[in-house]
């Protein structure tokens, strides 16, 4: 009778931490996936011509371009920090870097099991658009894609001309986030 309620008990236990380790992935997929409805609604607003269009009144983020590339379905909004609260809503411009759609490296970080997983299926040639707060849109095209040890060198590279540069945690499949690894993907205007 003890041995079975023991047992009873450890299953019950073992139950509920697999449904809550279940759930604390599926959180963080299914507010990727809800944040970018509600910057969907927030960009519309931009596009008519709001400044600062916050998708959610407590947001300190707002999109300030969107990009669709071959392996995204549809488009991903990128906001205006990459600060790691706003990444976890979607990607975000790197702050001292050339703003979207303008002369100069416009860095764009994102998480690599979300938002930026897609990176892993762009090969050189392969094209980016990024549609700009003005609704004007540019065409980049992949000129490199390499892996950077950040204990060792820097990742991005100084342009007058507009680039495009694209960074993300690396390897895709790591199980333990964050580390020194970035894969970083450079596209240059296609004319």
């Amino acid at each position: 009778m003890i041995a079975q309620r023991a047992a009873l008990v450890a299953g019950t236990a073992l139950f509920g931490f697999g449904l809550w380790q279940a759930a604390t992935g599926l959180y963080i997929h299914a507010k990727a996936i809800l944040a970018q409805e509600l910057l969907e609604q927030a960009w519309q607003r931009t596009l008519g011509g709001r400044a600062q269009a916050k998708p959610w009144p407590w947001a300190d983020t707002w999109p300030v371009a969107r990009l669709t590339a071959r392996g995204l379905d549809g488009w991903v909004y990128v906001l205006a920090d990459a600060s790691g609260r706003s990444l976890a809503f979607g990607p975000g411009h790197v702050a001292g870097t050339a703003a979207p759609g303008t002369a100069g490296n416009s860095v764009i970080a994102g998480h690599r099991d979300t938002h930026f997983r897609f990176l892993q299926v762009l090969a050189a040639d392969d094209r980016v658009t990024l549609e700009t707060a003005d609704g004007a849109a540019r065409a980049y095209r992949i000129v490199d894609k390499r892996i950077v040890d950040t204990r060792r060198a820097q990742g991005v590279q100084a342009s007058d001309q507009p680039m495009l540069t694209l960074v993300t945690c690396y390897p895709f499949d790591a199980i333990d986030p964050g580390g020194p690894l970035r894969y970083v993907v450079t596209a240059v205007v296609q004319e």
